[in-house]
């Protein structure tokens, strides 16, 4: 008994819709599923050393932290037993 994996069981269940069009669908399904490809291949993934810097304030760290602690609402109540 070979088992399937998800992969194989998607794209089979897909293949149960796409197998009736025509085919000049299926060939433009095939160039469109093949520029998707293509593109993933090009796009290039962002690194962390890309994200230092992405925020920027007038502000120091040491404000910023303060400014959120200040923020902060405690709303919590205990009930008395």
């Amino acid at each position: 008994m070979i088992a399937s994996s998800p992969h194989n069981s998607l794209a089979d269940y897909y293949f149960g819709f796409l197998k009736n069009l025509n085919s000049d669908s299926k060939l433009d399904l095939i160039s469109k599923l093949s520029q998707s490809l293509k593109d993933e291949k090009t796009s290039q993934e962002k690194t962390l050393q890309s994200l230092f810097g992405a925020y920027k304030s007038d502000e120091t760290a040491d404000e910023i932290i303060a400014e959120l602690k200040a923020s902060r609402v405690f709303n919590r109540t205990i009930e008395k037993l």
